[in-house]
């Protein structure tokens, strides 16, 4: 059956790299026109450069500051989706869903807000993400072959004892197996030495801070006045939420005004928001008629999707030549 419906995924910080987007730029009159308009949005740089410059050029410390890579990740998705061919555009959008900031690239294009409206909210997203992750000592742990159980289970070993103010708490499913914990140095610290003890491993990543965890609430609490200002029209397509692993209500502004909010304090449940999109496909009948489509950068997603349900093929369009002009 050829398809007819499909689903975009949207990437989230992590999958930056040196050169994204720069393909789709030379490629497509529309991405040049979304980073151009990004360019403009955005001004200079911390070492006055433009953020298409930073994305194409590097070096990828400067692209991977969270102030920076936050909405060179929205720029570059949009761009991608706006090149892609006419005969994907045309078909009926089943769902959108993104991982963490993402998530503004899927409300984008579910009719929620403009790009550029969009870009000044990831923007004001990033810089205070990047003040909070500044302002407090934290971190993040990569735990292998963990469930919730487990992982809770390494929180509490790691709290144990611990000083006051201290956090630690799942902060990323992000497959089945694939989870992250976020908090406290020391508590990230502890949690190294007693993954073990609780049967799984872990390993500490080089991340700037301590990502949807209480250490982000200065973040959440100014976040929440930029998108209290935020002009959010009804969805026009069901868009997964990160926070409740179900869709957001397509209607109720403020509702998902908060739910964004506390996204930067929740853990993303990502594997399961895949998990339930597969399912209420299922259900519809939606499924054998739908593709699911990973735009630009990277195939991150595409590769939690094989540890998720392996009977889901994701298309990435991280290159223009990626694009399949018919449907799979």
């Amino acid at each position: 059956m050829s398809s007819n419906h499909i689903v975009f995924l949207c990437p989230g910080q992590g999958a930056q790299s040196v050169g994204m987007a720069k393909a789709w730029a030379s490629a497509s009159a529309q991405a040049r026109q979304v980073l151009e308009t990004a360019d403009r949005i955005f001004g200079a740089g911390p070492d006055g450069r433009s953020l298409t410059d930073i994305m194409f050029n590097g070096p990828i410390e400067v692209l991977s500051r969270t102030d920076i890579s936050q909405p060179a990740l929205f720029a570059a998705a949009v761009a991608c989706h706006r090149a892609l061919p006419d005969d994907l555009r045309a078909r009926p959008m089943r769902a959108v869903a993104g991982l963490s900031l993402g998530e503004y690239t899927a409300l984008h294009l579910a009719g929620a807000f403009g790009f550029e409206e969009g870009l000044r909210l990831v923007m004001r997203r990033g810089q205070l993400m990047q003040q909070a992750a500044e302002a407090s000592k934290g971190g993040m742990v990569a735990l292998i072959g963990a469930d919730e159980a487990q992982a809770n289970e390494v929180c509490a070993r790691s709290l144990a004892g611990a000083a006051a103010g201290e956090c630690l708490v799942p902060a990323n499913f992000n497959a089945p197996g694939q989870i992250v914990l976020s908090g406290s140095i020391e508590a990230c610290d502890r949690a190294v030495a007693v993954s073990g003890d609780v049967g799984v491993r872990a390993t500490k990543l080089q991340v700037a801070g301590a990502f949807h965890s209480p250490l982000m609430a200065p973040a959440a609490e100014k976040l929440a006045d930029a998108l209290a200002k935020a002009d959010i029209r009804p969805l026009a397509a069901e868009v997964w939420s990160n926070v409740t692993a179900q869709p957001h209500d397509r209607a109720n502004a403020q509702l998902l005004r908060s739910l964004l909010v506390e996204q930067l304090v929740s853990p993303v449940r990502w594997s399961q928001s895949c998990a339930a999109l597969i399912a209420a496909t299922t259900a519809d009948g939606t499924r054998a008629s739908t593709t699911f489509h990973e735009l630009a950068p990277g195939t991150v997603l595409k590769g939690l999707m094989r540890r998720i349900d392996k009977t889901c093929e994701v298309i990435p369009h991280d290159m223009p030549l990626d694009v399949p002009l018919a449907a799979p």
